[in-house]
C-alpha cells in the first residue's frame, strides 16, 4: 500500500514545528548567555562617555527628597537604591532612564526605602548606577563602572547634609547601594567625629562587605538598643548551598583606595535584621516581625505584613533564611529582573522596628 505523499503545506507545518522546538531548546540552554551578551556595552570603560552628571541642587535629581509620612520620626534618612538599570547602551545608567526609573519607583522604594519612613523623612538620590551587566562580570571595565557610581552618591550626600545640618541620620543602601554606603561610611563619615556622632544607624541590606573593613568608630551592631552602628547582611536561602558558594566566591569589596578587590577569604559582615545582633545562633520564625510584597504600593500605603514567617541564622558570613511559602515571595520577571534584588521584602517589619529603636537609642544618648 502506497503511503500518501505530504503536501507542501504539511511539510512547511512540520518544519515550522521542528524549528519552534529547536528554538525553545536553544532558549532554555543558551537564553541567559544570549541576554547577558546583549547587555554588554562592547566599549572599553576608558573610552566610554558616561551619561550627564545629575545636579543635586535640583529636585529632579532625586527619586524622593525629604519625603515624610504622618507618623515619621525625627531622623533624616539617606537611601541609596539597588541596581535597576540592565545595561546594553552603557556601563552606567542615565539617571532618567525610563525603565530603570519605573522599576525603582514600582519595586525598590516601596519594599526597601519605605521601612524607614517611620524613623524620619526619606531622601533617595538618582545616580549613574553601574549596570546589571557590570555586576555579573569580573572584567576590569565593570569594576571601574561600579567605582564610578560612588562619585554621584558622595555628591548627593553632601547636598543632602546641607539640608540636614543637625539631628540623627540614618544611611541605608541595598545591594549596589549598600556597597556605596559602606564606602561612604569609611571615607566620609568615619573621619569626621561630628558627623559620626549624628549616625543613628547604617543599613547595608543584602550587601556583602568585609566585616574587618568597618570603621572602629562605626562598628557592627551587637544589640538593638545600640546607636551609631551598622546592620548589614547578604542573604541566601537555607536550602541553597550552591548559591551561598557563588555569592562568597564572586564577591568584590572596596579597598581603602576606593577600588574593588577580591574578598580573599575575609569574613563577611552579618548582623541579623530580625534580632539586630551579630549573634550566630539560629533565630526561630516566631521572632520574625514581618515580610511583605509592597511592589506597586503608593508611598504612604502601609503594606500587610506577614509575621512569624522567616527563620534565620548568620552562618559562615551569610544570612541563611527559610523560604516563605506564600506565592507573593516568588521571584518573577524576565531574565534580568530575576537577577536583581528580590521584588519583595522579607524583613520589612524588622527593619521598621530596628530603625525606630536605634533612633530612640540615639535620642537617649544625646538627651540634654
Amino acid at each position: 500500500m502506497t503511503r500518501p505523499r505530504l503536501t507542501l503545506a504539511q511539510w512547511a507545518g512540520y518544519i515550522g514545528l521542528a524549528l519552534v522546538a529547536l528554538f525553545t531548546v536553544l532558549v532554555a540552554v543558551f537564553g541567559g548567555a544570549i541576554v547577558r551578551s546583549s547587555l554588554n556595552p562592547r566599549v572599553p570603560f576608558q573610552t566610554y562617555e558616561p551619561p550627564p552628571a545629575p545636579d543635586y541642587a535640583q529636585a529632579d535629581a532625586w527619586a524622593m527628597l525629604d519625603r515624610r509620612n504622618r507618623n515619621s520620626g525625627p531622623a533624616s534618612v539617606f537611601f541609596v537604591h539597588s541596581t535597576t538599570y540592565d545595561g546594553g547602551e552603557g556601563w552606567n545608567g542615565a539617571t532618567h532612564d525610563e525603565d530603570a526609573s519605573a522599576y525603582l519607583r514600582r519595586v525598590v522604594l516601596p519594599n526597601y526605602a519605605a521601612p524607614f519612613a517611620r524613623a524620619g523623612d526619606v531622601s533617595a538620590p538618582l545616580y549613574r548606577q553601574a549596570s546589571l551587566y557590570a555586576r555579573l562580570t569580573p572584567r576590569d571595565d565593570a569594576r571601574e563602572a561600579r567605582s564610578f557610581a560612588y562619585q554621584d552618591v558622595e555628591r548627593a550626600f553632601d547636598a543632602w547634609l546641607a539640608r540636614h545640618p543637625s539631628g540623627p541620620i540614618i544611611l541605608a543602601g541595598v545591594e549596589q547601594g549598600g556597597e556605596l554606603v559602606d564606602r561612604l561610611l569609611r571615607e566620609r563619615i568615619a573621619p569626621d567625629a561630628a558627623l559620626r556622632r549624628r549616625v543613628a544607624a547604617a543599613y547595608l541590606i543584602d550587601t556583602l562587605v568585609a566585616a574587618d573593613a568597618l570603621p572602629a568608630d562605626v562598628p557592627a551592631c551587637s544589640r538593638r538598643d545600640q546607636a551609631g552602628c551598622v546592620v548589614g547582611w547578604a542573604q541566601v536561602p537555607e536550602d541553597d548551598d550552591a548559591a551561598a558558594r557563588r555569592r562568597l566566591e564572586s564577591a568584590l569589596v572596596f579597598d581603602g583606595r576606593g577600588q574593588l578587590e577580591e574578598r580573599a577569604g575575609r569574613a563577611p559582615l552579618c548582623v541579623n535584621p530580625v534580632t539586630g545582633s551579630s549573634d550566630t545562633a539560629p533565630v526561630p520564625s516566631r521572632l520574625h516581625h514581618g515580610a511583605t510584597n509592597a511592589t506597586g504600593l503608593e508611598w504612604e500605603a502601609r503594606p500587610a505584613l506577614i509575621a512569624r514567617a522567616v527563620a534565620t541564622q548568620c552562618r559562615d558570613g551569610l544570612l541563611r533564611f527559610e523560604r516563605p511559602s506564600q506565592e507573593s515571595f516568588r521571584t518573577t520577571g524576565n531574565w534580568a529582573d530575576r537577577r536583581k534584588t528580590p521584588p519583595y521584602s522579607l524583613f520589612y517589619g524588622d527593619l521598621e522596628l530596628d530603625a525606630q529603636a536605634r533612633v530612640g537609642a540615639w535620642l537617649d544618648r544625646n538627651a540634654g
